[in-house]
């Protein structure tokens, strides 16, 4: 279950938005990812004075909580979190979204790219909202729980 589980957490991680990251005791703040559907590291765009920046200087524990309803996923990342210079992979991930951020674009002297690496996760997923209510009705019907998607933990 854990290799098709990861698929299915790839897959829905490429369409979710956004969630919550935390690092090294720097509070968690929402923040958009940016991940490969095939696996590999998640990545991120932040601002080089953010307290996340600051803490992952040296690779530091970090963790990554997503809930998106619209995509039916939720789950729990941890890993570890680091802040590189790497301007090939920002050429690449570089969109609207983080253009919204640097008023000097990807070549704004505070623009800072992190590589999160995943090590384990706790997810759900669920048909979502539609297939949820059905369940919860169904579940009043038949006196039966609802079945309300997959849960496991994977590792990376």
């Amino acid at each position: 279950m854990s290799d098709t589980l990861k698929e299915e957490f790839y897959d829905r991680l490429e369409e979710a938005r956004a969630g919550m990251l935390s690092a090294n005791g720097a509070p968690a703040v929402p923040m958009s990812h940016y991940a490969d559907d095939d696996g590999g590291p998640i990545w991120f765009i932040t601002a080089k004075g953010t307290d996340l920046a600051k803490s992952a200087q040296t690779s530091v524990p970090a963790q990554y909580q997503l809930a998106s309803a619209g995509e039916g996923l939720y789950a729990r990342v941890d890993g570890s979190l680091v802040c590189v210079e790497d301007p090939a992979q920002l050429d690449r991930l570089w969109n609207a979204i983080a253009a919204a951020w640097f008023e000097g674009g990807k070549q704004d002297p505070d623009v800072q790219l992190m590589r999160f690496d995943p090590r384990e996760a706790e997810v759900w997923t669920t048909g979502g909202t539609a297939q949820f209510l059905y369940e919860v009705a169904k579940s009043h019907l038949t006196d039966e729980k609802p079945d309300m998607g997959r849960h496991g933990t994977i590792t990376f």
